[in-house]
């Protein structure tokens, strides 16, 4: 053998040698192996934290994901069916779930879904658009319904901690946090009707929120979430929630009677389109009933036929009153029964008249 060719491959074992004792294979990145790390040990939850799960693990059960079908026209003149979708919650153990209105209008089909079950058909059993409030009544009710806890909506403040559970975007049973951002707002609603003694709150509230309880750090029901106020329709930070004071009212009348009571004193108003263009301020009357409260305290409505405006609304237990929805709002806050100074103004004179407040469905 060639001296100098056994030298050379004595080097090369050598130096192949050495390469695997500085770098073995599994960590020259030919056959890495790794493993899982270990998981580091926590404490138990905040204080806060732990507050917010019970929370949600209580309330969670009585959220309902609701669903429904409306028959539309179609493009070209045939019926089409269209899916629709929002939020709910269990009023009571005798399976009456409570939403918007605007969820279920012209429904031909709805659908609640409870926990993980099935599906289950529901029936409208009543409804109120002025308060955008409906019931449904399922038609095969589960044992152990849990209702939400009804708190009270008179005595929030504004910085309270509020929580929203919904269906955003069909994403069920969805928690948000926020806070009690500002009280006594007025949302529109049917009928030249709003809404009074609203809440709004920064919890984000989007799309499919819509029916679903707002509710308190403890848990209980404070408002009905309803609407919110976006360019995109997405959550902006502000949406509105129909307080609880006004559910609790509302709902029972619902479910005993299928609708609920219509503050009024007997007046039909004119258009408030027509009175905003001839540049008059106030609640002009188009009618007045007979046998009224109305009636009974003399007013006197527009004569189409001599251009006399008659009497005009222009204010509540001294409250000014520009518009009609805001007159409507008045006679709801005193409620039915309740005994009202309305200010009425006939060419340039006022004078103070009392009527009672009278249910108009009654």
């Amino acid at each position: 053998m060639n001296p100098s060719l056994g030298r050379r491959k004595a080097l090369e074992r050598g130096l192949l040698l050495a390469l695997t004792l500085a770098c073995p294979l599994t960590a020259c990145g030919r056959e890495e192996v790794s493993a899982p790390r270990p998981v580091a040990t926590r404490g138990a939850l905040l204080a806060d934290e732990q507050a917010v799960v019970n929370l949600f693990e209580q309330s969670a059960p009585s959220v309902a994901y609701i669903t429904t079908e409306t028959v539309q026209r179609g493009s070209f003149g045939g019926a089409e069916v269209s899916q629709g979708a929002g939020s709910g919650f269990v009023w009571d153990s005798a399976g009456h779930i409570v939403t918007n209105f605007h969820v279920v209008k012209d429904a031909r089909k709805v659908f609640v879904r409870l926990d993980a079950g099935k599906p289950i058909e529901a029936e409208p059993i009543g409804g109120a658009a002025e308060y955008d409030l409906a019931v449904l009544r399922l038609k095969v009710v589960p044992k152990n319904l849990r209702p939400v806890p009804v708190g009270t909506s008179r005595d929030l403040r504004i910085g309270q901690t509020v929580y929203a559970i919904g269906n955003p975007f069909g994403l069920q049973r969805t928690l948000t946090k926020g806070l009690v951002s500002a009280l006594d707002r007025e949302l529109p609603t049917a009928n030249f009707r709003e809404v009074a003694g609203v809440i709004q709150t920064d919890a984000a509230i989007n799309p499919g929120n819509s029916g679903g309880p707002l509710l308190d750090s403890a848990g209980r029901l404070i408002g009905v979430n309803s609407a919110i106020r976006s360019a995109s329709g997405s959550s902006s930070g502000i949406g509105f929630a129909i307080p609880v004071d006004l559910v609790n009212r509302v709902v029972p009348s619902l479910i005993n009677r299928g609708h609920a009571p219509l503050p009024g004193i007997g007046v039909t108003p004119i258009s408030p389109d027509q009175v905003a263009r001839a540049g008059i301020t106030g609640v002009v009357l188009g009618a007045v009933g007979r046998g009224t409260p109305a009636a009974s305290a003399g007013l006197v409505p527009y004569n189409p036929q001599t251009g006399d405006l008659g009497d005009v609304i222009v204010g509540v237990n001294g409250k000014p009153v520009q518009t009609l929805s805001t007159f409507v709002g008045e006679l709801e806050r005193a409620g039915i029964d309740a005994t009202v100074e309305l200010t009425v103004r006939r060419g340039d004179r006022e004078r103070a008249v009392r009527v009672k407040v009278i249910d108009l469905r009654a």
